[in-house]
Order: C-alpha cells, then structure tokens, then sequence
C-alpha cells in the first residue's frame, strides 16, 4: 500500500514538473513574441515604415512640414526633368562622326547635314554649326563651334538653379521650423510654469523633427543633382571630342578640294 502510493506520489510529482516546463517555455515564447512585435513597425496597427513617415509628418509642424514636402516635389520634378532631357541627348557620337566622315569623303556635304539635322542631342548640333560653316576658314569654324557650344551647356544647365535653391531652402526650411518649434516649447514651459522633463521633451521632438526631414530632403536632391552634374560632364567632354573630330574631317575635306 506504501508502495503504490509512494509511486502515485512520483507519477504526481513527474507530471506537475512537466507541465511547469511547459508553461515556463510558454510564457518565453510569448515574451519572445511580444519583443519582436514591438520590434516590428507593421506589427503595430500596420503600414510599416510609410505609417511611420506620416506619423512623424503630422507631428512636425504642419506649415513648415508641407513646405519642406513641397521643396522635395518641386526638386524632383526639376530633376527628373533635366535627366529625361540629358538621357535623351546622348548619343553614339564615335558613329555619328564616323558617318558624317565618310559623307564627307564622298563629297556628300548636304547628306552630313541631313544626318545632323535628324540625330537628337547637343553633339549633332555642333556638327551641324561646324557643317554650315564648311566654307570658312579653320579658325573661324572653330571659333564658332565654342560659341555655339557654350550655348548647349547653357541649355544642358537650364533648371539647375532651381535644383541648388531647393537643396539649400528645405534645410532652411528645417531650421526655421527647429527655431519656432523651440520658442513654442519655452512658451509652454512659461505657460505650465514648470521645467518638466516631459514638457521639454516633447517640445524638442516636434521641433527637430523638421530639421531631420529639411536635411533629408537635401540629401535626396543632392544625389540626383550630382547625378545630372555626371551627364552634363560627360555630353560636354563627347561634344568637346566632336568638334576637334569635326575640324579634322573638314581639314581633310578642304584639302580634298583646294
């Protein structure tokens, strides 16, 4: 009889420490749980990092917020403007050289314009210059090719101001809301007549929260300006090759024909 309940009690006791294992590593797993919901953003009520953007938004400052956002449509679409342009200027000029050469040779003057005429981009159109001008001494049609160069970079420039501007007013724009979200904090604090960590904390937060997003702003205009920038280089160095490419051809053509 001692024995049989001496083994109840063991079976007991065995059963009791099992299900307290179990409910130890239940409630692990579910502290384990709840840390990685609260680490994920879409865990909470949805949307991930855009719901997270928006909150931040709404808690800036309203004004100052909607013309940082506005300086970043503006910049962009001044942006994506001169890209569209530039992309669309480039060309193969080794083969567009290489076409009017051989025009050239033939004695085809009309057909290397013609060519020129119907390629797009800023080099086609310092050939085209350096072809109406065939009949003018070197110098001259070089002297012309600068001239009309110097007006392709400035249309191959044209918006780029307006790029700089936003890049330098969203930061402004920042600090400016960073300033007046400051003295509107100390205008609480005064109010509240107390200096409550809780109130200065918040204060601060609403208002730095400008500044984070003016400087991003500028961080991402900044990258497509100097984007556009590469372009602009590389075209001009294409047309600065094409003209010197384009006054050996009219040299030989010239000698071809004296």
């Amino acid at each position: 009889m001692q024995q049989a309940f001496a083994q109840h009690t063991t079976h007991n006791d065995s059963v009791a420490t099992t299900v307290s294992d179990t409910i130890d590593n239940d409630s692990a797993m579910a502290v384990i749980d709840a840390d990685l919901n609260a680490m994920d953003p879409t865990a909470q009520g949805g949307g991930g990092l855009h719901k997270m953007l928006k909150q931040k938004f709404i808690e800036g400052s309203a004004g100052f917020m909607s013309l940082v956002a506005l300086a970043l449509i503006a910049g962009l679409a001044f942006c994506i403007e001169r890209i569209l342009y530039l992309t669309l200027s480039e060309i193969n000029a080794k083969k567009l050289l290489k076409d009017i050469d051989e025009r050239l040779t033939a004695n085809d003057v009309e057909g290397a314009k013609t060519l020129c005429r119907e390629t797009r981009g800023p080099v086609a159109s310092i050939c085209y210059q350096g072809l109406l001008h065939q009949k003018e001494p070197l110098d001259q049609i070089d002297r012309q090719l600068t001239n009309y160069g110097s007006v392709q970079i400035s249309n191959m420039e044209k918006g780029c101001s307006w790029i700089k501007f936003f890049i330098a007013a969203a930061p402004s724009l920042g600090f400016l809301g960073t300033v007046i979200g400051m003295v509107i904090a100390f205008d609480r604090i005064q109010t509240a007549g107390d200096i409550s960590p809780t109130i200065v904390a918040e204060g601060m937060k609403v208002a730095l929260i400008t500044t984070i997003f003016g400087i991003i702003v500028a961080l991402i205009l900044q990258f497509f300006y100097n984007y556009i920038l590469s372009k602009i280089e590389h075209l001009t160095s294409q047309m600065e090759e094409s003209a010197i490419s384009l006054i050996d051809a009219l040299s030989k053509y010239k000698q071809q024909h004296d």
